[in-house]
């Protein structure tokens, strides 16, 4: 198959939040050119694309996965709705016996336990001893598997047919989250996915330091003798101007779909789908910490896409020496600078006949950007974009390797 990648740029202004806390509570930092920058894990925005797929509807559901570590509830709850006259014990003991079944583990926690016997309540479910990442249709496979042997489950597990079949069941058909951000199983290596996605943690193209704000807040019932505040406390943030990166191996991606879910659709239409849907969440989803307190929401103020074939390419290192604002903001500084920085990697690395652009920004500090339109397209909206990049993978693929 083609080797095929997405680089995904994008430079987007948040005002004083405090998207993504460290230990202490602080917004996130690291130092970067010498000097400390705002920070955005890239587990935070991952986790922020994977629940806009479901918010937003970007994908049928049964293209979605689930990761939990209540994965025996949810399989038995698959169970019920395939044999609704099954008891909930059984189903859950069919659950528990599938799930170890494809060599992960499970346990009931101590401390459930223990609030149970304390309560004199029924044991509670076991749980796996990590977040499992298992697909809509894998679970449903699962479910219909368990059915099968639900007249003696142990020795339907017995045998080495079965046994193989369990683990199969739980690395096929996987769902798009899945395939983008990949699997990792500690107890059974042999079902790991590797992602096709590279996310990149989210810096500040200047030197960030952090603020406190001090609050208070007022006890509404309080009488007139009754002075002072209800209680107090303090919120760290900051405010940045932040570049976000994201690859995309599109080759790899479409290795972990296999093939799509109806046999009557061309062979990269579930690829594409899934190519859609990411460029779209990445570019507008935002991690939701303390937003709340700060309602940050903002939009990217400009959104790059490359499409290579040769490996992917970040343009963080224009900022390695930070933007420092003349009192009119970064924005414009940082647009400036990406717009050089990348027309020079270009030249100096890419290849022109194989690599395809798509931009989208707004306002007039971005301006500077439009000059890469000249290798490719300048979208007028994100949905446009994302349909042209979409359709070119597609293309790409169903090229011969």
């Amino acid at each position: 198959m083609n080797r095929i990648f997405l680089d995904v740029h994008a430079l987007q202004t948040v005002p004083p939040s405090n998207l993504n806390r460290d230990d202490t509570g602080a917004p996130k930092t690291a130092v970067y050119g010498g000097v400390p920058r705002a920070r955005v894990s890239s587990q935070a925005w991952k986790r922020a694309v994977r629940t806009y797929f479901k918010d937003e509807h970007l994908l049928d559901p049964a293209e979605l996965g689930v990761r939990t570590k209540k994965v025996v509830e949810l399989l038995a709850d698959r169970i019920a709705e395939f044999a609704p006259a099954i008891e909930r014990e059984t189903a859950l003991r069919l659950a528990d016996e599938t799930v170890k079944a494809t060599g992960c583990k499970t346990e009931v926690p101590k401390r459930k336990a223990d609030q149970a016997k304390k309560d004199g309540s029924a044991t509670p479910a076991p749980e796996s001893k990590y977040l499992l990442f298992l697909s809509s249709r894998q679970l449903d496979g699962l479910a219909r598997f368990a059915l099968e042997g639900a007249d003696d489950i142990t020795a339907f597990l017995k045998t080495k047919e079965n046994k193989a079949r369990a683990k199969e069941l739980a690395d096929t058909r996987h769902s798009v989250d899945i395939a983008l951000f990949g699997r990792m199983v500690a107890d059974v290596a042999d079902i790991n996915v590797d992602a096709a996605v590279q996310v990149a943690h989210a810096l500040s193209v200047h030197r960030v330091d952090n603020e406190s704000d001090y609050y208070t807040a007022v006890d509404d019932e309080n009488t007139d003798e009754e002075t002072g505040a209800g209680m107090i406390g303090t919120v760290d943030f900051n405010s940045a101007t932040l570049y976000r990166y994201a690859a995309l191996g599109v080759h790899q991606l479409a290795a972990n779909l296999g093939q799509g879910l109806r046999e009557d659709e061309p062979r990269t239409e579930p690829v594409r789908r899934a190519v859609e849907a990411f460029v779209h969440a990445f570019a507008a989803s935002l991690p939701t910490g303390k937003i709340n307190t700060f309602g940050h929401h903002t939009e990217p103020d400009a959104v790059i896409v490359r499409l290579r074939t040769t490996r992917p390419i970040s343009y963080v290192a224009a900022f390695e020496e930070p933007v420092r604002s003349d009192g009119g903001g970064h924005l414009r500084e940082a647009a400036d600078r990406l717009a050089a920085y990348a027309d020079d990697v270009e030249r100096a690395y890419g290849d022109p006949d194989t690599t395809l652009t798509w931009i989208l920004r707004v306002g007039p500090a971005t301006q500077k950007l439009a000059e890469l339109a000249e290798l490719g397209t300048e979208s007028a909206s994100l949905r446009e974009l994302v349909t042209a990049v979409g359709q070119a993978v597609a293309e790409h693929l169903e090229k011969p390797a």
